[in-house]
């Protein structure tokens, strides 16, 4: 009840009622209740809260590692007197008059307030968070299901143990995520497959403008002075000479030092020693360096407006224009660049400076002043007395009445960053000088203080131009003062017995934080207490909290007196002061709702969203005001509407300099009615304040139009924002006027981020917890989402000269991704309303198939001989060409290893397959594993195996440095594969049973281990010979990428007949050598290693990858220095070479000194002798022109941008661009694709992304948007047959869809082998038939999706070239949004998006999409990454992220093939293995 008395006299009031109209006139309400006003608006808060409260609200807060939580010292703290110049000053005050209320409800015509509120509906905690976990392991699980038995067991594990903190948070993110506030669109197609973001429809309940149109306003009639000098250089004139004593200006200092006054007679003689030189001592008499009308630029510190004043007149004397600026402290300064583009485009030559700026400003190492970043070349004058002569006693400068010539420019900083110059002509500078002098009731002597920057704004027209007008003296407060005491203005007042003060809302808000102790305070000699932003609605609470508190001091209500203006319309209002009088300015309470439409409303609701307003006064002497529409026509609003505020005057800015289509939108503005007719004759200026004209003429500011976010269709004020999150217990976490609220267009529509400066004393939990409060504080009164909420350490941000914080430099950090801020919190699922409408698949209806079947078919194989199985072409060889090399093994050095004949394998293995015999006493069929490093002794052991009859598996050894991690899998593969016994090394094997390996396996689970480096002397009696080609060759084991442990069966037949297709595609001989660089374990890269040179005969040239790690340039010089012509290698030796050896291609040219080591026989058979040869060979440098063919071995999609990057690095060496192609393989046929040496270039098409999300296909331009390059695979193998079906119904489609890849083939693989005979669990992937069409042949399932294209060029046969596109894997593959998206896709957008990002990796985990990036930089920019990355995923994908994990670089595992395992990475997280640096949970 107290409080509803209290309050009652700001609460409308019922219609009808009889002192309504007399409210406003009346004194509002007491002294407590004006007090009372301070603590509005933070109840509105804290009821909104208390509202968000009740939704139960779980914020997951983000993981840091603990080297980020750096606390700052407490030297770094920021003092409550850094606040921002321009920003929010307290909170709100929510008084009222009664009268602004009565005539807005008369604007409208009684018609009622509508307002709309914004609900958002939450999940239903852990049930939804339960479901959709559920849901995530179900389709795991069918994903996967086909797999045996045994696959599914020695999976990796996909569920999350309870103890899981990362499980734990992300459940808590789950059950934060809101529904989209959005309305369900009908269309969202315009074909099958173009997205449309969502448009919000027009709400017909939502407040529209009713009232009348508005008139134009007129203030009163500007008087003549008596006596008015002609101009402002004759009032200083005027003054210089008939009182030289009068104080003119007064500076204060921040220390002890005296203040000290200038005299108006010394500003007039100083300006004419400043006029003179600047037009007689510059330059030569012939040719001075300035003219009357040129540019000068101002270079003065703000403590120092002695110098400025001098010069400021100076130039008007000499008739140059000045260009006051800041003064240059670094290279690096906050808008400093823009300064340099307005100097430069004003053609600025000269710069005045006093000494002590001079001195202060960087230097280069010659003493010269530093070159400024944009800045034109400029001579630095300095003004000082002591440096400039006196002038003749003849030369007078000529005093011109004021005319339009321009006087000055006043630079204006942009929303955006860019300074633009506002011209102001003597004519306009008088006149408003008069209209100050009117309206404010300036009388000559008085004395003024000054706290604002004196070379722009309200500062200097009251401090610089009007005072010498009308013979003011003026006692200047710089701003180093104020930081010291901020109440040494009011200590000034008191001292001077001041007249009027100029300040800003911060200065009030300063004093009252200072006030205590303070008892000798006497302020009634105020008449006048300007506030410079009081147009701005939240600097009500300052101006009342300070008249509450000085009131007992001397200080009238009347007294204060808000001011409205800009830069180009200068002073648009001022509310006048009337000595005596008790009337209370006009106040209304506005609903926020309806202000965000634009549309004014008295709130009647519940007093949580609302804004109070005040009126500035009435315009401006001799000045029309009006409000036009905000759209590009200027249109006279509605009486109840908001709009820009526009001045026609004299008194006003003329252009924007050199900038004509800027000045004909700003400055020559024709108001129009709604009929189309022109409103007035009048040219009206745009002021930049948002607002309306209120009863009685009375101009009230909602905000600017620089601070005017747009976002879904509402208008929301910066300054609002940042007053409700100033109300949310501010003072203890973040600093009071260190906020910054600006907008980033994301999605096509604006988004806003908050960024604040955090206290070094406040913890890191209790930060998260306030910034969790402001969002849903904003959420609640504002009714707009929050997109990103930033702290960064204090004194961080960028800052203006005064201390405030410089809004476009931040954004412009923020964008780029250098704010480093220490908490992040981003919460794009309550913001980003305009997604694409989730697509939807309908039950029973599939893809519409073309006539134009995707299907391509390669020429059959023909048998060449009558070997059929590879260890009988081993035998044959070893009797034919004894002596010929098959296989040479390259060192780290350069120097051959060592090398095998066809007899020498040949004789090794038969040694191998009798210690199977007779050690191990295997039988045919018995499976074993080879152990093996990359080397020789891998494929004599197969061969070996072959010969005894028994199914080698590979298996890669276990890293000696991380045999804890390795050792498993191997074990693991020995296990699955029933291998009975196990070959390796003499290293291996004591390596196997080591003390570290016993921690990490149980060493007695080991079948037997056999050492071959001991072999027996003598051969096996008899060789195996198998008699079936369907047997069993040999088996395959890898780990897929997306963690699936596999292994494939290969008979014989399928073995040979791969064999025979690549020797054709690649036309192998005995007379080729081909280089390998691959791991030789599984897939292609172990066909190539082990298979292709006993088959075809060719010398293959073995590099070991690992080799690489020591010699970068290993595989690269053999190659050259070997004058291979084919090669094969993986995406990771490319990616190696090309980061490691990019920047040295150069030296790489340059002869250089090799040291080859060679056996007793030389690599190319020409040297033939014994023991080791030590040859330096002057090579000719790095020559890669005789190389054919570069074939990068991979089961993914080419990327196509690293192979560009390679073959452009190392065309300077002899590279052909056409060389480097790509192959493609898969687990159920090893080779699917190979590019080989005949046939047409590799092909690249462009493709519409957006297209393949819907698994459509369609062809673009390059340079389209939205357009996604793709290589093809390689020429299809001989024998190969392909067809595109769709993975879900198995029917055959069309060729302008996407499809997964089925293959028919004789080199296809067996199956799956399994450990309890389940072959025929998935025998789907190798017995697949279309569903119709042709439904006899027997297909076998890639697992990828891709398609089929016929393109221009011809193959050797002379047909048309069929190209096989791979897009992607389908267990990879995302479903999001009902839409199919490809990892690699994401994660290409990821990489480029900041520059310390090195590899990136997503997955989705609960329907959330994670993305981890590698931070290859400091930790302090893991932050930075959290926006950036959910910028770039949401404009090119439309996507929200749902968890950013920052980690270090190598944390990502991949395979030997270059492959993410992204199943693994996932694991990891959940199991919280990964050591982030940085988590972030998007809400």
């Amino acid at each position: 009840k107290k409080r509803a008395k209290l309050i009652r006299a700001y609460l409308p009031h019922v219609p009808g009622n009889t002192q309504r109209d007399t409210l406003l006139h009346a004194t509002c309400c007491s002294v407590y209740t004006l007090y009372r006003m301070i603590y509005v608006h933070s109840e509105a808060v804290q009821a909104a809260l208390e509202r968000q409260c009740e939704r139960k609200m779980a914020v997951p807060m983000p993981s840091k590692r603990r080297s980020l939580v750096v606390q700052t010292s407490m030297e770094a703290y920021t003092p409550p007197d850094s606040s921002s110049s321009s920003e929010a000053e307290g909170s709100l005050g929510r008084a009222t008059s009664a009268g602004v209320e009565a005539w807005i409800s008369r604007a409208i015509r009684g018609s009622s307030s509508s307002t709309t509120s914004s609900s958002s509906s939450h999940s239903n905690g852990s049930a939804n968070a339960a479901r959709l976990a559920e849901n995530s392991a179900h389709n795991y699980n069918s994903e996967h299901k086909h797999l045996p038995a045994a696959f599914r067991k020695h999976t990796y594990c996909v569920g999350v143990p309870v103890s899981s903190r990362v499980s734990a948070k992300i459940q808590q993110l789950v059950n934060t995520l809101k529904k989209p506030k959005r309305r369900p669109l009908r269309e969202f197609f315009v074909d099958d497959f173009e997205e449309l973001l969502e448009v919000q429809q027009p709400d017909p309940s939502l407040p529209r403008p009713e009232g009348a149109e508005s008139a134009i306003a007129q203030g009163e009639e500007l008087c003549r002075f008596k006596n008015c000098p002609a101009s402002v250089e004759a009032a200083l004139q005027r003054w210089g000479a008939i009182a030289p004593k009068a104080p003119c200006l007064t500076i204060t200092h921040a220390n002890t030092k005296q203040p000290y006054t200038l005299t108006y007679g010394k500003l007039w003689s100083r300006s004419m020693k400043v006029a003179y030189y600047i037009l007689h001592k510059l330059g030569t008499k012939q040719e001075p360096i300035i003219h009357p009308g040129d540019r000068v630029a101002l270079v003065y510190p703000n403590n120092d407006p002695a110098a400025f004043v001098v010069a400021f007149y100076g130039c008007l004397l000499a008739e140059v224009v000045p260009v006051p600026i800041e003064v240059p402290l670094t290279k690096k300064d906050a808008g400093s660049q823009q300064i340099g583009f307005l100097l430069g485009s004003c053609g600025v030559a000269v710069a005045l400076t006093s000494d002590a700026c001079h001195k202060g400003l960087p230097k280069s190492l010659s003493g010269d002043i530093m070159q400024f970043k944009g800045w034109p070349k400029l001579l630095w004058v300095v003004t000082d007395s002591k440096h400039l002569s006196k002038s003749p006693r003849e030369w007078y400068p000529l005093i011109k009445d004021a005319n339009n010539d321009t006087a000055y420019i006043e630079y204006k900083t942009c929303k955006d960053g860019s300074v633009l110059g506002v011209t102001v002509t003597r004519m306009s500078m008088l006149t408003h000088c008069q209209t100050l002098t009117h309206t404010c009731g300036y009388k000559e002597a008085e004395t003024l203080v000054n706290v604002l920057d004196f070379k722009k704004d309200v500062g200097l027209w009251h401090g610089i131009h009007m005072s010498v007008l009308n013979m003011l003296h003026v006692v200047s407060v710089p701003y180093a003062l104020m930081k010291v005491n901020p109440l040494s203005w009011i200590q000034k007042v008191c001292q001077y017995k001041a007249k009027v003060a100029c300040v800003k809302s911060r200065d009030l808000h300063w004093a009252l934080v200072a006030h205590r102790d303070q008892s000798d305070l006497n302020l009634s000699s105020l008449r006048m207490l300007l506030v410079a932003d009081g147009a701005n609605p939240w600097s009500i609470s300052s101006c009342d909290a300070f008249l509450n508190v000085f009131q007992s001091m001397g200080l009238r209500s009347e007294v204060i007196c808000p001011c409205a203006s800009s830069p180009e319309a200068l002073t648009v209002a001022v509310r006048r002061p009337i000595e005596g009088s008790s009337k209370v300015a006009g106040r209304g309470l506005l609903g926020m709702t309806g202000l965000s439409h634009g549309v004014i409303r008295v709130d009647t609701g519940e007093k949580l969203s609302v804004l109070t307003l005040q009126d500035s006064g009435s315009p401006m002497p001799g000045a029309l005001v009006c409000v036009v529409k905000l759209e590009s026509v200027p249109l006279l609003c509605k009486t109840d509407e908001i709009g820009e505020i526009c001045v026609s005057s004299i008194a006003t800015g003329t252009s924007y300099y050199g900038l004509t289509g800027m000045t004909k939108n700003t400055f020559e503005v024709c108001p129009m009615s709604d009929s189309g007719a022109s409103a007035s004759e009048c040219v009206f200026v745009r002021s930049g304040l948002l607002g309306f004209v209120g009863p009685g003429g009375a101009i009230f500011v909602t905000g600017k139009m620089d601070g005017l976010i747009q976002v879904g269709g509402r208008r929301h004020n910066a300054d609002d924002i940042v007053a409700t999150a100033l109300a949310v217990e501010p003072m203890k976490f973040v600093y009071r006027g260190r906020i910054a609220v600006f907008s980033i267009t994301v999605l096509h529509d604006e988004r806003v981020v908050v960024v604040a400066e955090q206290r070094p004393d406040s913890k890191e939990e209790e930060s998260f917890q306030w910034m969790s409060r402001v969002l849903q504080a904003i959420d609640g009164i504002h009714q707009v989402g929050v997109y990103c909420l930033a702290l960064v350490p204090s004194n961080t941000l960028p800052k203006t000269p005064l201390g405030g914080i410089h809004l476009s430099e931040t954004k412009q950090l923020f964008q780029e991704g250098a704010l480093h801020p220490c908490n992040v919190l981003m919460c794009p699922h309550s913001c980003v309303t305009n997604l694409p409408k989730p697509r939807q698949k309908q039950p029973g209806i599939h893809y519409v198939y073309s006539s134009n079947v995707a299907t391509v078919a390669s020429y059959n194989l023909v048998q060449e001989n009558s070997f059929l199985f590879l260890s009988e072409v081993l035998q044959w060889r070893a009797q034919t060409t004894p002596d010929h090399i098959l296989y040479t093994l390259i060192n780290s050095r350069g120097v051959v290893g060592s090398s095998l004949t066809c007899l020498q394998l040949h004789k090794r293995a038969e040694k191998i397959s009798a210690m199977l015999f007779e050690r191990a006493q295997l039988q045919n069929g018995d499976h074993v594993a080879l152990v093996y490093p990359p080397g020789l002794d891998l494929i004599a052991a197969f061969y070996g195996c072959l010969y005894a009859g028994c199914i080698p598996i590979t298996v890669r050894p276990p890293h000696p440095q991380n045999i804890s991690t390795t050792l498993p899998t191997v074990k693991m593969i020995v296990e699955v594969s029933r291998s009975v016994c196990v070959m390796t090394t003499q290293g291996i094997c004591k390596l196997l049973r080591s003390k570290e390996a016993s921690t990490a396996v149980d060493l007695r689970s080991w079948p037997p281990v056999l050492d071959t480096d001991d072999l027996p002397k003598r051969r096996s009696p008899l060789l195996f010979k198998p008699c079936d080609p369907e047997s069993l060759a040999y088996l395959d084991f890898s780990v897929s990428t997306t963690g699936m442990l596999a292994g494939v069966k290969m008979s014989q037949s399928a073995t040979s007949a791969l064999c025979r297709s690549i020797k054709l595609q690649c036309e192998l001989y005995p007379s080729r050598e081909v280089a390998v660089c691959l791991d030789p374990y599984c897939g292609l890269g172990f066909v190539v290693w082990c298979l292709c040179s006993v088959y075809a005969g060719h010398q293959s040239v073995l590099i070991p990858p690992a080799e690489l790690e020591v010699n970068p340039a290993l595989w690269l010089v053999s190659v050259s220095q070997l004058r291979v012509r084919d090669t094969f290698c993986s995406y990771s030796v490319l990616e190696l070479c090309t980061k490691t050896l990019g920047s040295v291609t150069d030296s790489l040219k340059v002869s250089l000194h090799t040291t080859i080591q060679t056996e007793t026989q030389s690599i190319s058979g020409t040297l033939r002798q014994t023991g080791y040869i030590y040859m330096h060979i002057i090579a000719r440098g790095l020559d890669l022109s005789r190389v054919r063919t570069c074939v990068v071995v991979a089961e993914e999609r080419p990327r196509i941008a690293l192979t560009q990057s390679f073959s452009k690095l190392f065309k300077d060496v002899g590279l052909h661009p056409r060389a480097v192609s790509t192959a493609f393989g898969c687990r159920v046929n090893l080779a699917v694709c190979l590019q080989g040496t005949s046939g047409p270039d590799p092909t690249t098409v462009y493709v519409d992304m957006r297209a393949l999300r819907h698994d459509r296909l369609r062809l673009v331009e390059r340079g389209s948007p939205h357009s996604l390059p793709l290589m093809e695979s390689g020429k299809i193998l001989p024998g190969v047959r392909i067809i595109i079906a769709n993975p879900e119904t198995k029917g055959p489609i069309g060729d302008s869809h996407l499809g997964e890849i089925w293959v028919h083939s004789s080199q296809n693989a067996s199956g799956y082998f399994s450990v309890f005979g389940e072959e025929n669990v998935h025998s789907d992937h190798f017995n697949a038939r279309l569903s119709f069409g042709d439904t006899q042949t027997v297909w076998a399932r890639t697992g990828y999706l891709g398609f089929l294209r016929r393109t221009e060029l011809t193959d050797a046969s002379g047909e048309r070239h069929d190209a096989l596109y791979v897009v992607g894997a389908l267990d990879e593959a995302m479903e999001l949004r009902g839409m199919r998206y490809h990892p690699i896709d994401i994660e290409t957008s990821i990489i480029r998006t900041h520059k310390s990002i090195t590899e990136c990796a997503v997955f989705t985990w609960t329907k959330l999409l994670v993305v981890v990036v590698e931070l290859d930089g400091s930790e302090q920019e893991a932050l930075d990454l959290v926006p950036m990355v959910t910028n770039v995923v949401l404009e090119e994908h439309y996507l929200i992220v749902g968890v950013v994990v920052v980690v270090d670089t190598g944390v990502i595992p991949i395979n030997s093939r270059g492959e993410k395992q992204r199943m693994h990475l996932r694991d990891g997280f959940l199991a919280d293995q990964l050591d982030p640096i940085y988590v972030a949970y998007n809400m």
